[in-house]
């Protein structure tokens, strides 16, 4: 199964999103957990301000930042359904 790519994304507020995926699927994320003290490449993005300027990345289908930090559409995906896509080669064997 091919995951669904990033098409839209809406900033909320501190380290909130609204994402739209290609299937039609629309929700809300927070990343906090994911971003803050994580330090290297996500140091900026602890910032609200530097946060909201996320923007979708079209040709890659996910969401990115001006610095080229981009995050799996497959786990943002999980994060806003609550379902995991599994790939059908992690079975194979």
């Amino acid at each position: 199964m091919v995951f669904p790519d990033v098409t839209h994304v809406r900033y909320l507020g501190g380290h909130r999103l609204e994402l739209a995926f290609a299937d039609g699927v629309v929700g809300q994320i927070d990343l906090a957990n994911v971003i803050l003290g994580k330090g290297g490449v996500f140091a900026p993005l602890e910032d609200p301000t530097y946060f909201a300027k996320v923007a979708v990345n079209a040709d890659i289908g996910t969401i990115v930042w001006p610095n080229d930090v981009d995050l799996d559409p497959e786990v943002l995906y999980g994060l806003v359904t609550g379902k995991t896509i599994s790939n059908p080669m992690s079975r194979a064997g």
